[in-house]
């Protein structure tokens, strides 16, 4: 197993467009949003991945890398807490995906999305 690693930085209210963030829309491939399901994210193209990792313990701190700088101040969730759960999740299989709301109603998603994917049958992005 190894891991694809996948952000998103936009405002919030685009993520109601539902429809491009499925895979069955012709849009979903070229669509910036984030899709609904966190599997998903290995039916966008290979340069959306930003970084592949085959350790879980380096994944979770580019996340860690990732999220800190942008953390809000109103974040009720210890990034301690953020990062143990993680830890645990991945080497079992379970994507991890945090969204936070930013100033201004910008919305940002950091995802680590295991592959093979235990909730979608897509081939790997890379290694396909």
């Amino acid at each position: 197993m190894h891991w694809h690693a996948y952000t998103w930085t936009g405002h919030g209210p685009d993520l109601k467009r539902e429809a491009e963030r499925r895979p069955d829309s012709p849009d979903f491939a070229t669509s910036p949003l984030p899709p609904m399901r966190t599997g998903d994210w290995l039916a966008k193209p290979p340069h959306r991945i930003a970084e592949t990792f085959d350790d879980a313990t380096k994944a979770v701190e580019w996340m860690a890398g990732e999220y800190r700088p942008l953390r809000p101040q109103s974040d009720t969730i210890p990034l301690g807490h953020r990062l143990a759960v993680a830890a645990d999740l991945l080497p079992r299989g379970v994507d991890v995906q945090w969204g936070e709301w930013l100033h201004g109603g910008r919305f940002i998603t950091i995802g680590m999305i295991c592959c093979p994917n235990l909730h979608v049958d897509y081939p790997c992005p890379y290694r396909g």
